[in-house]
Order: C-alpha cells, then sequence, then structure tokens
C-alpha cells in the first residue's frame, strides 16, 4: 500500500511538473472567434450584438492576459453548415484560434464542432438550442452556455401543461434545432398526461406562415407551441395574431422566444406569452448594471444569448489567466473545476458532458399597463433551479459519461 502511495505521489508530481512545463500562451496571443449570423433571421438574438459582448468582455480584461493579447475573429455563418465549417477550419488552420464563440444555429454549430473537435481547439456555443450538442454529439471540445431545448420544454410545456393546456399542436422548424426541441416538448407533453394532435414542419427560414397557422387551428389543440426561433417566430405570432388564434380559445406557446422578438412584436400581440429564458436584464443590480453598460454601446437590452457570449468568454479568459496557458484540456479542465459566478449565473458548473448548468427562469410578458419602460417586459413567475432545468446526466448519451449514472 505505502509502495503504492509513493508510485501515484510521485505520478501526481510528475504530473503537475509537466503540465507547469507546458503551460503557456501559443502566439503569443489568445485568438478567439465569433461566428454567427450576422445578417440573416437570428441576427437581432445573438449577430453584431453578441460580438460588441465578446469585445466587451475583451476591454473589460484589459485587452490582454497577463501581456498576452487577445485578438477577435468574425464571421457571418449565413445560417450555413458548409459556410460555418469552413469558416472555423480557416480560423485554426490559418490563424490558430483558440477558442470559438456565439454559434447560433444548432446545424451549423454541430458542423463546426466537428472541425473544433479534430483540431483540439475549444468551442463555447452560447446561442444554439438542441440539446443533442451535450447529449448524443458532445465532446471534449465544445461547452454549451446559455439554454437548450431540454431546458426550454422543462419549463414553457411543462407550464402550460400544469396550466390546463393538455393536447398540443406543434409547428416546427424543419431543421436540427425544430427536430430537437419537438422531442423534448413531445416527452414533457406525454410524461405529464398530454397529447400531441400533430404537427407541420415550415422551411428555415419562412416568411408566409398563413398556412401553417391554418393548420393548427383546424386541429383542435389547445395549445400551438411554436418549436423556432428568431423572424421565424416574429412572424409565426404575427399572423397567429392576425388570425385571431388566441381569441377562438387557443393558447400559444413560444419555446424559443427572446427580448428583442417581444420588443419587435410589442406588448399588445404578447403580453401574456409564457417563455423560458436563462437571463434577464432587469433581475437585479448586477444584471442592470451590465445591461445598461451594453445599451450604451448597441441601444438595446442585451438578450441571454449576447449576456451569455460575455460570461462564457470571462470565464474562458480567466482559466487561460488561472492556468497561464491556451492549451484546450487544461483550460476546459480549469473552466470545469470553477464555479459560475458572475453577472449571468450564480453556482453555475460545467459538467462532464460540456453543459454549463445554471438556473433558468419562467417568464411571462407584461401587459401594456404593466410596463413601465419601452424594454420592461417579463415579470420572472418562478425560477428552475439548474439541476432540475436540464437532462439529467443519468440519461445522457454523451460519450464522455459513459452510461454512468452520474449526479444530475
Amino acid at each position: 500500500m505505502k509502495v503504492f502511495q509513493k508510485t501515484a505521489s510521485a505520478l501526481l508530481v510528475s504530473s503537475l511538473i509537466a503540465g507547469a512545463a507546458q503551460a503557456q500562451v501559443s502566439d503569443d496571443e489568445i485568438r478567439i472567434g465569433y461566428l454567427a449570423d450576422m445578417s440573416g433571421t437570428y441576427r437581432d438574438l445573438a449577430g453584431p450584438g453578441g460580438l460588441e459582448a465578446l469585445k466587451m468582455a475583451v476591454e473589460d480584461f484589459g485587452g490582454n492576459v497577463d501581456g498576452k493579447k487577445i485578438v477577435i475573429f468574425n464571421a457571418d455563418d449565413l445560417n450555413k453548415p458548409d459556410v460555418g465549417a469552413n469558416t472555423v477550419r480557416q480560423w485554426v488552420d490559418e490563424r490558430n484560434v483558440d477558442m470559438v464563440t456565439g454559434l447560433v444555429a444548432s446545424s451549423v454549430v454541430l458542423a463546426a464542432v466537428k472541425v473544433v473537435e479534430q483540431a483540439d481547439k475549444l468551442a463555447l456555443i452560447s446561442g444554439a438550442a438542441s440539446s443533442g450538442i451535450t447529449n448524443e454529439s458532445c465532446s471534449p471540445n465544445h461547452i454549451h452556455w446559455t439554454y437548450d431545448t431540454y431546458a426550454l420544454a422543462n419549463g414553457t410545456a411543462k407550464a402550460v401543461l400544469e396550466s390546463g393546456g393538455k393536447s398540443w399542436y406543434m409547428l416546427t422548424a424543419d431543421y436540427a434545432f425544430g427536430h430537437a426541441m419537438e422531442a423534448d416538448i413531445t416527452k414533457v407533453v406525454k410524461g405529464g398526461g398530454g397529447s400531441v394532435v400533430g404537427t407541420v414542419r415550415h422551411p428555415f427560414p419562412s416568411q408566409d406562415f398563413s398556412s401553417y397557422i391554418l393548420q393548427a387551428q383546424g386541429s383542435g389543440a389547445e395549445v400551438v407551441a411554436l418549436a423556432n426561433a428568431g423572424a421565424d417566430t416574429v412572424n409565426a405570432l404575427k399572423t397567429a395574431s392576425q388570425f385571431g388564434v388566441t381569441q377562438s380559445g387557443q393558447k400559444l406557446a413560444g419555446m424559443l422566444v427572446f427580448l428583442n422578438d417581444i420588443h419587435a412584436m410589442g406588448l399588445e400581440v404578447t403580453q401574456g406569452l409564457m417563455l423560458t429564458t436563462g437571463w434577464y436584464w432587469d433581475m437585479n443590480d448586477e444584471t442592470r448594471a451590465w445591461a445598461k453598460r451594453y445599451f450604451d454601446r448597441v441601444g438595446s437590452m442585451p438578450t441571454m444569448s449576447q449576456a451569455g457570449v460575455y460570461s462564457a468568454t470571462m470565464h474562458y479568459l480567466n482559466a487561460v489567466k488561472a492556468t497561464g496557458s491556451d492549451d484546450t484540456t487544461t483550460v476546459r479542465a480549469k473552466m470545469a473545476a470553477t464555479p459560475v459566478n458572475d453577472m449571468f449565473a450564480k453556482g453555475g458548473q460545467i459538467r462532464a458532458d460540456g453543459r454549463m448548468v445554471h438556473d433558468m427562469y419562467l417568464a411571462q410578458v407584461k401587459t401594456p399597463a404593466e410596463s413601465k419602460g419601452e424594454w420592461d417586459l417579463y415579470k420572472i413567475v418562478s425560477t428552475i433551479p439548474g439541476e432540475q432545468a436540464f437532462r439529467p446526466l443519468s440519461e445522457s448519451q454523451c460519450k464522455l459519461v459513459n452510461g454512468k449514472v452520474a449526479q444530475n
């Protein structure tokens, strides 16, 4: 036993010495790539505003980590997986980018993270929603930060179900995110004793939702769930309002709704809508202070994705500083070992599957009479503890979990 202890101690010391010797910043720069939809359907929920949030994090770090300059690259992925993957490949091959963030459309993310894993770089995902990103598509090279379809369904769908909405009709964006959302909603609805009476999938993106809304109305379902996002959700909600969906007695459930969506449509159209969010600007003094700084630069309040970009980047840079290295394995291990305590989350934890677990919030859109200002749009109904919001590891298909029943 003593021989084993001495051997183990010697190996530990050797590994620590080797780690210290290898701790360094490649090229004497920390290079970050921001990849997102900068001009299309998802522009406003992340886009240029997310890039600004990234710049805020870099500036708050003084533009460098212990004298090593932080360099930012950015690109528009056009919501096309091949464009996203090729951009990331060029960044890692030609510019030796250490970390990629933003990452919005799930189809783009699933293509991009394969490149990141092959190159042994790191991706911090703040915009995409598919829960499969840290389930069947997990890797040691990416972390999913802000929200996912499992948590959104576990919040909004569960709340609507408990309020009496038992029969559901789903209007789904026909790509990876929409499919994942549809599956997660179905699990919650059926698990709660409800039923899904029909589904229609629309192309991504779509402009005309008339036929889809008419099909939803004709289904007789108590709840019409919108398993889409960005401009698609805005267009679907506007069409539903024009067709009198809620006036006829059906409930609308926006499964991925952002602050900018509510602001764009106005409270007359969206009042009373239930939604789940990973963050809201008006929650406390810390969120309000950061949001004001952001507003002064951008002219709008930040979405949860944009706040998530800042939080993930700061956590990454702190890990680089603490380890003195931009080596992916070293930095990710430090990030996972360090709780996330900032204006975005308190007590957040990065699990083995790459899911950053933190509290989520069930919110309701205010009425015009309740709102006290242009961006006073939500009232927080309840807090969903992180361990309840996200998929438990005991149900994980992630290869990094190895099928073990782990703590939630």
